[in-house]
């Protein structure tokens, strides 16, 4: 009886005090995180991925994902160089590259990195003005990450990309866009039928020219806008006249023009 006592004390023992004790030694890191150790306070390094053992109530291990994290920067209301309120969102792309750093550099990289973003999202669309910010985009997004890169790298984070993906404009400003883009459409608009009308003139001389030492031309020319204008079905009469008839009223009216000019005004002396 006495031995059954002990046998299950000891197996008491073993339940309550020995696996808890085992499980709390034993570490499983997956293949997309580091666990960093800390024995007695002292940082001991970034362990992982696998199994591995630790000893309990001395050393105390912190997980960190090194997967990339994708980070919404929230709006932020900017007032652009050339003094234009708008709001202004962005997403952010950053991993861990350093574990140990990201623990002991800082309290919380997630959030320091969110608030480090936003600020510096404020600073460098404060900068530029509204037409940089929608034209050159790329350059923007660039300087951004650079920048962020830079006051993150201290804490062990890489920050891969930065993309601004939406400018909210104020509806005024909107209009006046608007208006400006209708205003060269038209310009553009004018400048295309004036080129159009010039080029329309020049070629229109060169035909008269052309027609104006062929006579024969200018018949043939009328036979054809005959034949083009009784294609069309319409109700319009046509009456041919040969042009050779005006032909005799043009010489006419020339030699009345040249007798007007040689017979001198009344009243005037003639010559002795």
């Amino acid at each position: 009886m006495d031995n059954l006592i002990s046998l299950g004390i000891f197996l008491a023992i073993i339940v309550f005090v020995v696996f808890p004790f085992i499980g709390a030694a034993v570490k499983i890191v997956q293949e997309y995180e580091r666990g960093v150790i800390f024995r007695l306070g002292r940082l001991q390094g970034a362990k992982g991925p696998g199994l591995f053992f630790i000893i309990p109530f001395v050393d105390r291990m912190v997980k960190i994902d090194l997967r990339t994290v994708t980070m919404d920067i929230p709006p932020q209301e900017v007032i652009t160089r050339d003094n234009v309120t708008i709001k202004v969102n962005a997403v952010l792309y950053f991993r861990v590259l350093d574990p140990s750093m990201a623990v002991t550099k800082v309290l919380d990289y997630f959030r320091a990195t969110s608030l480090i973003a936003q600020t510096t999202l404020r600073s460098v669309l404060g900068q530029a003005e509204l037409d940089t910010l929608l034209a050159q985009r790329d350059a923007i997004n660039a300087r951004l990450q650079q920048i962020i890169d830079e006051q993150t790298e201290p804490w062990g984070i890489k920050v891969s990309v930065v993309e601004v993906k939406d400018v909210e404009l104020p509806q005024t400003m909107q209009r006046a866009m608007a208006r400006q883009a209708e205003a060269e459409r038209e310009k553009r608009a004018k400048v295309i039928h004036a080129e159009g009308e010039l080029q329309a003139s020049q070629t229109l001389a060169n035909a008269a020219e052309i027609i104006g030492t062929q006579p024969a031309a200018l018949q043939l020319r009328y036979l054809q806008t005959l034949t083009e204008i009784s294609a069309e079905k319409n109700s319009t009469i046509l009456f041919p006249v040969p042009i050779d008839i005006f032909e005799g009223f043009r010489n006419a009216a020339a030699k009345t023009a040249q007798t007007t000019q040689a017979v001198p005004p009344a009243g005037t002396d003639q010559p002795s």
